[in-house]
């Protein structure tokens, strides 16, 4: 490399700066290759090398050609550390050989990390008088050689607890579910993914301060075969012990432990930790909520559990702005008071219009009490379409609500009244019931589910009070699940699971033929979430003029086949599905004449939550309509 013929120093000082700071990254470069440095993120590494040697933006001191299996090859030309150097300026023929030097011991240790350890390699370098193109270009040939496999794996344990008669089951759980079983191909990814997945499944449950107290890998480069030791330090069992609320000011620190549910005296669970975070964080007491189980040098018995919590302000104001396929845009206003004066109870009031329905409500609920249940109250005034109707109508309830892992339930007394207007509208009528509801989740998601069912009831006895007294009773019961079809073959190794997913619902109110029920009490279907190819709430009972009106008999039932999608080879989060949906109302149960609808869509596992969009053809409507639905809720 010349010195600028500008320059007047010494020739001891007239070497270039490109020549010093080669040297340094040489020197920088041999450190990477020592045992125990760094090769995780290679990406970004090179990505960050790229950006301190040199603009990004110029042209390439060289190219590097890997000629190899597609598998080592897209590994080296990713990792190895030459890719460093392309953009370093002024990378003349003789420092790229020495960079060469260290090449060779680089790529040896990324093919060993994929089970490569005789390897042949031959690096070479090429000039290259081709305009547009960079001047030279390192070849790196590879031939592999057979690949290492397991010969053998010894998973062991030591310590007091793993000598006990209780440990014999976990110790033998975790041997059987060992990833990397004798005959397969050892890679130094699947080894540290092995060792991590037996330390977890200590980790979750019983044991969260379980270790790997040693490990070693042998290679035995001429047969080609990796003998693999771990042994495993469960330490003592752990026990749940009191709920330290920290970073309380505003709220009851007894209140977050009764909504934690935290089943004191159980044994450690990462589990039951989670689920007691989640219900923390979904109160609306917390804006950041993190559960940790303290075990330095506590009893582990009965090992403290803190919560860190992030509290939310007493009062908060939210705007909405949404839009809905069955009812249009949407706007709405909600005032949450964490603490309402006197009573203490949580406070939800919400103002909500659009095109379709105009509503304003409030909720207010207790703390729950140690038994789990919790009081609550309500009450609601709403403006909506209703068949060929527009209804004014007003609700207040009152009650008790219990919600668990997989249950909730509820028993409350509620009044209903209802006015409806328009040409031979029915008359306005009320009503006083008392209620239970059960629902059953038993899904492998709540809010993203693949697999699992869930079930709700709801039954109501009551009479109305105007426009005169008769007893009615009304039932609801809807189920939904998942059935996985097994995998499907995506193509070039990739497989994921099908699955139909179902829906059924049924509904009555019985009660003598001239009641009359408020019609916020009866029944309407059709829509984004019922029958598809229809609009909301438009199928219900008829009159001989075609009114539409609720009625008293409910039947909905749904099958749609969900199947992953995979672009150039790739998996995706979506799925393609084909359904077909069927609802019928009437004032008779003989009288339920289906209305069919079918379709095609796409589903979209987004961030926020499972997207849905559907285009549907209604039978009988002989209407296509389009359907967006975002979220999952049972």
């Amino acid at each position: 490399m010349k010195a600028s013929p500008r320059t007047a120093s010494p020739p001891s000082c007239q070497v270039p700066w490109s020549a010093l700071l080669l040297c340094s990254v040489l020197v920088l470069q041999g450190c990477s290759l020592l045992p125990g440095a760094k090769k995780g993120n290679a990406d970004a590494d090179a990505e960050d090398a790229v950006q301190t040697i040199g603009d990004k933006n110029a042209p390439d001191a060289f190219a590097l050609q890997v000629q190899a299996p597609d598998a080592i090859r897209e590994q080296l030309e990713r990792h190895m550390e030459l890719q460093r150097f392309r953009k370093l300026p002024d990378l003349q023929a003789a420092e790229l050989s020495r960079l060469l030097g260290a090449a060779d011991a680089n790529a040896r240790d990324l093919l060993g990390t994929m089970g490569y350890f005789s390897p042949t390699l031959t690096i070479e370098m090429r000039e290259v008088s081709e305009p547009g193109r960079p001047p030279r270009v390192v070849v790196v040939t590879v031939e592999p050689g057979p690949r290492t496999v397991v010969r053998d794996a010894d998973v062991a344990f030591t310590g007091d607890e793993a000598e006990s008669p209780g440990f014999a089951e976990r110790r033998a759980g975790i041997q059987r579910d060992w990833s990397l079983q004798p005959g397969q191909p050892f890679t130094q990814s699947a080894w540290d993914s092995a060792k991590s997945q037996g330390l977890r499944q200590l980790q979750t449950r019983r044991y969260p301060t379980a270790r790997i107290d040693s490990s070693r890998a042998e290679i035995d480069a001429d047969k080609n075969e990796a003998k693999l030791a771990v042994t495993y330090a469960p330490g003592p069992p752990y026990r749940f012990g009191a709920l330290r609320v920290s970073g309380s000011e505003r709220y009851d620190p007894d209140g977050a432990r009764r909504i934690a549910r935290l089943p004191e005296g159980d044994e450690y669970s990462e589990t039951a930790l989670l689920d007691a975070q989640q219900r923390l964080a979904s109160s609306g007491y917390y804006d950041a909520v993190f559960l940790s189980v303290d075990t330095d040098g506590t009893d582990p018995q009965a090992a403290p559990v803190v919560a860190q919590v992030r509290e939310a302000p007493l009062k908060k104001v939210v705007f909405g702005v949404g839009l809905s396929t069955d009812s249009g845009p949407r706007l709405s206003l909600d005032h949450i008071h964490n603490r309402m004066p006197g009573l203490g109870w949580r406070a939800v009031s919400k103002l909500s219009v659009d095109r379709k329905n105009k509503l304003a409500s409030t909720e207010w609920t207790a703390l729950p009490e140690e038994n789990g249940w919790r009081w609550f109250t309500g009450a609601q005034l709403q403006r909506e379409t209703t068949g060929s109707y527009e209804v004014n109508s007003g609700r207040v309830r009152g009650g008790r609500t219990k919600n668990s892992d997989h249950i909730d339930r509820s028993y409350f007394l509620q009044y209903d009244m209802a006015k409806s207007q328009g040409e031979a509208a029915p008359p306005s009528s009320s009503s006083i019931t008392a209620n239970y509801a059960w629902t059953g989740r038993y899904f492998n998601n709540n809010t993203a589910p693949t697999r699992g069912w869930g079930v709700a009831s709801e039954i109501g006895v009551g009479t109305t009070l105007t426009p005169e007294r008769d007893p009615f009773v009304r039932a609801l019961l809807r189920w939904q699940g998942y059935v996985p079809l097994g995998p499907v073959d995506l193509g070039e190794g990739i497989r994921r699971d099908s699955r139909l997913a179902l829906r059924a619902e049924g509904g009555a109110v019985l009660a003598r033929e001239g009641a009359n029920i408020p019609v916020t009490q009866l029944f309407l279907t059709g829509g984004d979430t019922t029958v598809r190819g229809y609009g909301y709430r438009k199928i219900g009972a008829r009159t001989d003029n075609d009114t539409l009106y609720g009625g008293r008999y409910l039947a909905v039932g749904s099958a749609e086949w969900q199947r992953p999608i995979v672009l150039r080879g790739n998996r995706t989060d979506f799925e393609s599905a084909v359904f077909i949906d069927a609802g019928a109302v009437a004032d008779k149960a003989g009288d339920l004449e289906p209305r069919v609808g079918v379709g095609a869509g796409l589903r979209w596992r987004s961030p926020v939550g499972p997207l849905q969009a559907d285009v549907a053809y209604g039978v009988k409507s002989q209407a296509v309509r389009l359907h967006l639905r975002l979220g999952f809720s049972f």
